[in-house]
């Protein structure tokens, strides 16, 4: 797994690097510049091509990092366009010294040139550049943006250019992963190490590909940081599944008793005992409604039924007395596709809660919606395994998805360690959050999995 930090992390390495390490910042921006355009060129054949580059810095560090990557373009012969944002006296030190180096440059080569940023007239300057690198604010965001990066942000987004972003997208908060209006970077050139805020939210969609570039100081220093922030890799999956003995039997690889499906949406029944089998266990019994027994059988071969009777064709405490047995015989329930939310169905699901005891639960869709509107604090979830889209996990906390979304690993990670379960909230990318407070990003899937079904 990929370890991601937090911004105060990585600002605790640039600390370290400076006041421990005595690295100058100056020099630990003339790495990370170098870095940058060494991303540039495995992106962009810098060698044989002469290429039109447009950069907007800001006052900051970010700033600092373009003004040093418009240097060293300009160096390989590039022609380079600087909207410059912010006085001088406003700029942070290295960043001035880096803005007056190309200050100067520019009244000696014809191949760059600044511009002071007064009003959105200026940023015609860029319309003949091919690639445009956004180094306005990195890690600097906090709350929502002002003038005038909103008004820049969407007139670059308009432009049909190549976008990079220098750190992370002016406007992307690199915690959260959450912004009002970002930009949309096909290329994101990440300094020092990964920053959660990169991989999911708003910045799974905004950040493009994501490249790490150094700055020159080591992992000595990161690998003693606390982290429980993760990106699954392929590998982590294969590592994670687990060895099957010899003598395995049906019964001693997994016994799932699934409680699926009603008259409304039978196919989610077959959909849920389908994917049982096909994770691994050795045994599946799907329970549905006695009348949704002709369409669902034809479609599995291999899983055991137990249908129930109810006139309503859903889920009622008087089915779950029927195959209590069935419950104290499996090791898994999974339930909650498609057994719709009909108030008899609520009180069930509730019901199963109170009487598993200690076997291990998947709670999916509508029976999450029984717990919901903030009722679930009135179960004990330790070691349920709930797996709600963002919509399902507003319901069941009772708190707006806005709001969510604006921090959605604090939501989710107090939720997690409150309840003692196991959070998978899914979505591009799917979070899992676990009792202790670690957060792992899947970024795999593609927009082909937004339909029934996937889940």
């Amino acid at each position: 797994m990929i370890p991601l930090y937090t911004t105060s992390q990585i600002r605790e390495l640039d600390k370290y690097a400076i006041l421990d390490l005595g690295i100058p910042g100056p020099v630990l921006m003339e790495n990370a510049s170098i870095g940058i355009v060494e991303a540039i060129n495995e992106k962009i054949n810098l060698f044989n091509n002469q290429i039109k580059f447009g950069l907007v810095c800001g006052k900051g560090n970010n700033g600092g990092d373009g003004y040093a990557v418009a240097r060293h373009l300009s160096n390989l012969g590039h022609t380079v366009k600087i909207i410059s944002l912010g006085s001088e006296r406003e700029m942070s030190d290295d960043c001035r010294l880096n803005y007056n180096i190309v200050k100067k440059l520019s009244g000696r080569r014809k191949n760059i040139f600044i511009k002071k940023f007064s009003s959105k007239k200026e940023l015609k300057f860029l319309s003949d550049c091919q690639v445009i690198i956004d180094a306005m604010l990195g890690t600097g965001v906090s709350g929502a943006l002002k003038s005038p990066y909103n008004e820049i942000i969407n007139h670059v987004n308009s432009l049909k250019k190549i976008r990079i972003a220098i750190d992370i997208p002016t406007g992307l908060n690199a915690d959260s992963g959450y912004g009002d209006n970002i930009f949309n970077a096909d290329i994101s050139v990440t300094l020092g190490e990964y920053k959660r805020g990169l991989f999911f939210n708003d910045g799974a969609e905004f950040s493009g590909e994501i490249i790490l570039k150094e700055i020159g100081v080591g992992r000595d220093y990161l690998e003693k940081l606390p982290v429980q922030d993760y990106l699954i890799e392929p590998e982590d999956v294969f590592e994670a599944l687990p060895v099957k003995r010899k003598s395995l039997h049906k019964y001693s690889a997994g016994k799932v008793f699934v409680i699926a499906g009603s008259g409304k949406f039978p196919g989610a029944a077959v959909l849920t005992s389908l994917a049982a089998l096909k994770s691994g266990a050795g045994s599946v019994i799907l329970a549905f409604p006695e009348s949704s027994r002709k369409l669902i059988q034809k479609n599995l071969t291999e899983v055991v039924f137990e249908s129930y009777k109810s006139e309503k064709n859903v889920l009622t405490k008087q089915a779950v007395k029927s195959f209590s047995e069935k419950i104290k015989w499996s090791d898994v329930i999974a339930i909650g596709p498609g057994i719709d939310r009909d108030n008899d169905t609520v009180e069930a699901v509730r019901q199963i809660l109170r009487i598993r005891k200690n076997k291990t639960v998947i709670l999916d869709a509508d029976g999450i919606y029984a717990i919901g509107n903030g009722k679930y604090k009135n179960f004990n979830l330790k070691n349920v395994v709930l797996t709600p889209h963002l919509g399902e996990f507003s319901y069941l906390i009772d708190i707006p998805i806005e709001k969510i979304k604006e921090d959605i690993f604090s939501y989710g990670k107090a939720f997690s360690i409150q309840t003692e379960s196991y959070l998978v909230l899914k979505g591009a990318p799917t979070i899992i959050l676990t009792p202790n407070g670690d957060a792992l990003i899947n970024s795999t899937g593609n927009p082909g999995m937004a339909k029934f079904g996937t889940g």
